[in-house]
């Protein structure tokens, strides 16, 4: 019963950051990438901080902080500014197809540091979750923009992040609690961005939104930022990384829902035949009998 609930609350948090892609997408024109993260994960802090203050949460062990500062600084600092900037290039569905490669990922880098073992099962359930994210936005891949490439390539460097952090966190969290390490990793994170973008000049920009610009920030911070990495945390605390991961397929699926309303696009047969192989392929890699 552990693993289901952590898969299904990794599920919502998959689903919320579909839906902060499309808004990523839809701010991109208004800042850079240092400064969409800095809104993200700024107002994701001030939500956080207060709440692991007042839960009196467990916080890391003082030995610990090196490595939590450490995957806060790759996770909320290095991977967003690349996130951002593959937004900048590609559409929000190409841009979140190549998130959703995030179980393989996390399946090889598991391997590779001998955490987690790589079974038939994951691997299947894994491949048909994937196979359904391709079906599902198949039609949209001939209109993509002039170079999008770079996009999709920039985004899958941005994975690897992600699948480090996916992998290394869970013995961290489980050191403290799943609040006190996600809020001191996205403290770190926060700050170092808070530095990189008064020091170039970035956060200027902030002057210049409007209302629909800081609805959409503060939907960013609060949605996509502080409850869909409290929810991601608490699900790697109860379930293995590529269980966790595999649900990431369901992000592109939840960002070209919202795009549907957006900017117009259709809902298509392929991806509600998507939708199917998506849910088949995370029942297939967290169905797997114990040994």
């Amino acid at each position: 019963m552990g693993e289901w609930s952590g898969v299904a609350i990794a599920l919502i948090s998959s689903c919320l950051g579909g839906t902060a892609a499309a808004i990523t997408r839809y701010l991109v024109g208004n800042a850079d990438p240092v400064t969409l993260a800095v809104l993200r994960w700024g107002v994701g802090f001030l939500c956080l901080l207060p709440v692991a203050l007042f839960l009196n949460v467990r916080w890391p062990p003082r030995r610990d902080w090196p490595a939590v500062a450490a995957l806060g600084l790759c996770f909320f600092g290095l991977f967003f500014v690349l996130y951002n900037i593959a937004m900048g290039l590609t559409t929000a569905a190409r841009a979140s197809l190549a998130l959703a490669t995030l179980p393989l990922h996390t399946m090889v880098v598991g391997a590779l540091l001998g955490i987690e073992t790589l079974t038939s099962r994951k691997t299947i359930g894994v491949v048909v979750a994937v196979l359904g994210v391709v079906a599902a936005l198949a039609t949209g891949l001939s209109a993509a923009p002039s170079g999008a490439w770079r996009g999709e390539l920039i985004m899958t460097a941005a994975v690897m992040c992600m699948a480090f952090y996916n992998v290394v966190s869970r013995p961290f969290i489980q050191r403290s609690s799943a609040l006190g390490f996600l809020t001191v990793g996205m403290g770190v994170g926060a700050a170092a961005l808070v530095v990189v973008g008064s020091l170039t000049g970035s956060l200027a920009v902030l002057n210049d939104f409007g209302t629909p610009q800081w609805i959409a920030g503060i939907y960013l911070g609060v949605a996509g930022g502080a409850l869909a990495f409290i929810l991601w945390v608490m699900a790697l605390e109860r379930a293995t990384p590529t269980r966790v991961a595999n649900t990431m397929t369901v992000n592109p699926l939840a960002a070209g829902l919202l795009a549907t309303q957006l900017v117009g696009e259709p809902i298509t047969a392929n991806l509600v035949f998507g939708l199917i192989a998506v849910f088949a392929g995370i029942w297939i890699a967290t169905s797997e009998a114990k040994s």
